[in-house]
């Protein structure tokens, strides 16, 4: 008897692996990988220029409208400036022949016996001045000779023609007042200063030249009214030795005193006025 146990039969024992199910991989062409990058590339750089632009364009607006709002406040400023300008000093803004209007100046003008020469080469040549700058005030260097006297002396050099010479007004001894020439036309009193001022001989009864008490006055009075006109100050008022170094008038050349305090005088018949 087989003792042998009987042998079972080997089962072969298949373990059943699970075989995972995996989707093949596509492969993408090397060109096209390079195409997408590129793709984005260029959208990404796009995008940020247009950004970009639109940065840009938000900084020129920005600073069109600064320059525009400074452009609008200079502007304004120089209005102002203007209307300044045209109510305190109005002479600033022309370089012609300008006369101020107004009551200070009419109620300021003194008397005035208006004796015009007649036009002619030696004491009215008829030029026409530019903008009055100033005012000139000269002595006749004729002793004890009345206005009217100074006057018809200037007329006769039409007919004598012994030299060139006038002058817009004259003062006389008493305090008289002569105009000989138009302010807006030249009178050869004042050399290189002719054409933009306004000439004033003054009488006076001795070699010293000071002028008597009436005399000085006027012309005190007669210089204001011409500051007020022609919108000059006392400054503006000089003598003929202050253009050519010539003695006249020979009491305020040599008495700078007296000089500063005619200067004074106006000056305070101005604030008067006004």
């Amino acid at each position: 008897m087989n003792n042998e146990a009987p042998k079972k039969k080997a089962q072969n024992t298949i373990t059943k692996k699970t075989v995972q199910k995996t989707t093949p991989k596509q492969t993408v062409p090397k060109q096209t990988v390079q195409k997408k990058a590129a793709s984005k590339g260029t959208a990404k750089k796009t995008g940020n220029n247009k950004k970009r632009i639109s940065t840009k364009k938000k900084q020129k607006a920005r600073r069109m409208k600064a320059s525009i709002c400074l452009g609008l406040v200079l502007l304004s400023v120089f209005f102002v400036i203007f209307a300044v300008i045209k109510l305190v000093k109005p002479s600033l803004l022309t370089k012609n022949y300008f006369e101020m209007k107004g009551e200070d100046v009419d109620a300021l003008r003194p008397d005035i016996d208006v004796e015009l020469l007649t036009v002619n080469p030696y004491s009215r040549p008829g030029t026409e001045t530019s903008k009055i700058k100033g005012i000139v005030v000269h002595y006749t260097a004729n002793p004890g000779a009345t206005a009217m006297a100074n006057r018809n002396y200037f007329e006769g050099l039409k007919d004598n023609h012994l030299t060139k010479s006038s002058s817009n007004f004259i003062v006389g001894l008493e305090g008289e007042i002569i105009q000989c020439v138009p302010t807006w036309e030249v009178a050869y009193a004042s050399n290189d200063r002719n054409i933009d001022t306004v000439s004033i001989e003054c009488c006076h009864p001795d070699e010293s030249g000071e002028f008597l008490g009436d005399t000085y006055q006027s012309v005190v009075q007669l210089c204001a009214w011409l500051c007020l006109k022609f919108d000059l100050s006392e400054k503006d008022i000089i003598r003929h030795y202050d253009v050519t170094g010539k003695i006249c008038p020979k009491y305020f050349v040599e008495d700078e005193k007296a000089w500063e305090n005619f200067h004074k005088d106006v000056k305070k018949a101005i604030k008067k006025a006004k």
